[in-house]
């Protein structure tokens, strides 16, 4: 059985003020942890209606999503989640490579004390949230811990271009989301936080090389995990 959409995870938005923004985060940490179906379509209407606001703060966050890549043009204003192909997948995750293993290196050079106990009071908190098996905390706890790092770069240009291409591997995460939740109900209780404490201590002794390794490492195992599950896509279509 097909894990199905909903908007009932979008909250209302109650400041006048900050409701065009408020609702372009709310979408964008939807896509990014894999809230909506690859080709589904986005309605201002529904949209609207979840968030309980009138059309214009819909209409504009769908626009830049739209002109950030993360989304397509749909008919009447309408926005469409962007259908998944193992050529972009793949194209996505090179991309990924190269810019996170440089934010991480030029973070294994800069981070702080501080900063790396952050980094594993995060690796823990994404563990534990892992084993409660919640996907979409899960997939947000592990956004939160990568960025984490990329914001330690020092780097003002790497975190938004990566920032970017997470939000346009956004369909592939709902892949990722399925896939989880089919494993666990399997009885798959394979750690899914493996790598970020290996993450976490590359960084404490400030290895650059060894640091972007893992992180490669990371990224890598999700692309393997997502390879296989499009190959089941077209055998089963």
């Amino acid at each position: 059985m097909r894990f199905k959409s909903s908007l009932d995870h979008l909250d209302p938005v109650a400041s006048r003020s900050t409701v065009g923004d408020t609702v372009y985060r709310a979408l964008r940490d939807a896509l990014t942890v894999g809230r909506f179906d690859p080709s589904q379509v986005l309605t201002i209407s529904a949209m609207s209606q979840a968030f309980q606001t009138s059309h214009m703060p819909v209409r504009e966050a769908l626009r830049r999503l739209t002109t950030e890549g993360a989304l397509e043009v749909g008919s009447s204003g309408s926005a469409r989640v962007p259908a998944v192909d193992r050529k972009r997948l793949d194209d996505i995750i090179e991309a990924r490579v190269l810019l996170e293993r440089k934010a991480t290196m030029l973070a294994a050079t800069w981070i702080t004390e501080d900063a790396l106990d952050e980094l594993a009071r995060l690796a823990r908190i994404h563990s534990e949230v892992a084993n409660h098996r919640d996907v979409h905390d899960m997939l947000l706890k592990n956004r939160d811990f990568h960025f984490a790092i990329y914001r330690t770069s020092g780097s003002g240009v790497l975190p938004s271009l990566i920032e970017a291409l997470w939000l346009q591997y956004g369909p592939y995460m709902r892949m990722l989301s399925e896939q989880l939740n089919s494993s666990w109900r399997d009885g798959d209780h394979k750690p899914y936080a493996i790598g970020h404490m290996e993450i976490v201590e590359a960084l404490r002794g400030h290895d650059a090389d060894r640091a972007a390794d893992e992180v490669e490492a990371d990224i890598r195992r999700t692309q393997t995990q997502l390879q296989a599950a499009l190959q089941d896509q077209l055998a089963d279509s």
